[in-house]
């Protein structure tokens, strides 16, 4: 009977730490995008279903969907139908601040980049998550002239979040703890704790990685969550949420923008 009773006092504790390792608080998704054939509809049936709110994200830049003032009013104008959602500027490149006035920007209920698009030493434009459009002569001068251009970035783009946080061209991504060393994590923290700027933690890519977080959280910079869909195949936050468990991170780690009104 004892031994019974030991058995099962074990079970009751194995389960109550497991249970207490669950996330217990609601998780937003802040990058969600309308791709592939993920249309609105699709996105409130998702949401919906896997308890996840979604901030839906337009692109907006040189190039792309939207690249000024009247296509952004025409975008927030469809948005008025879903007023669930949270609206973003995804802010594309480093022109995307010379596009947009001052008042069409603040009509997102926030506004976040990367630094994924920028422009090198030589004159040559980078997009780093295209091969064919990536320049790197040397790993390291590379690396550094990355680190340099996202502190720029977050010292002077009006920005709420650093999303795809981290992110690093394929040929270096295999190697991410080689080259973001101590050093380079610390520019990056100090940059977005200065700015008061949210950092993304990316379920697509599943970065940044659980030393650069918690070297973060220590700094007292804020997280969000999102996911940079490609289009409708995209599931649930599996990597925030493993991250979250390992990190210790709680409720209070975490932005989350205010809803403006909408017309």
């Amino acid at each position: 009977m004892k031994k019974l009773l030991f058995l099962v006092s074990m079970t009751l504790i194995f389960i109550t730490a497991g249970c207490r390792k669950t996330v217990e608080f609601p998780i937003t998704d802040l990058h969600v995008h309308l791709k592939g054939n993920f249309t609105l509809e699709d996105a409130v049936r998702k949401s919906e279903a896997e308890n996840i709110q979604y901030g839906i994200a337009v692109n907006c830049g040189l190039g792309f969907l939207v690249q000024n003032d009247s296509q952004v009013d025409s975008f927030l104008l469809i948005m008025n139908d879903y007023p669930q959602f949270y609206v973003a500027m995804q802010a594309e490149g480093r022109e995307w601040v010379n596009l947009f006035s001052k008042e069409s920007i603040e009509k997102f209920d926030y506004v976040f980049t990367d630094a994924m698009t920028f422009t090198d030493e030589k004159g040559r434009r980078n997009r780093i998550w295209l091969p064919e459009e990536t320049f790197i002569d040397d790993e390291e001068e590379f690396m550094n002239y990355l680190v340099k251009t996202l502190v720029t970035i977050l010292n002077t783009e009006p920005v709420d979040i650093y999303v795809n946080a981290t992110f690093l061209p394929a040929q270096m991504a295999d190697r991410y703890d080689q080259f973001w060393t101590e050093q380079r994590m610390d520019e990056v923290i100090n940059a977005l704790q200065t700015n008061n700027i949210a950092m993304e933690i990316n379920n697509r890519y599943e970065i940044p990685s659980a030393d650069f977080i918690k070297r973060a959280k220590k700094a007292g910079v804020r997280f969000t969550v999102g996911t940079n869909n490609a289009d409708e195949n995209f599931s649930g936050a599996k990597y925030a949420l493993d991250l979250i468990k390992e990190c210790n991170l709680t409720e209070s780690d975490f932005w989350l923008p205010v809803k403006k009104e909408r017309i």
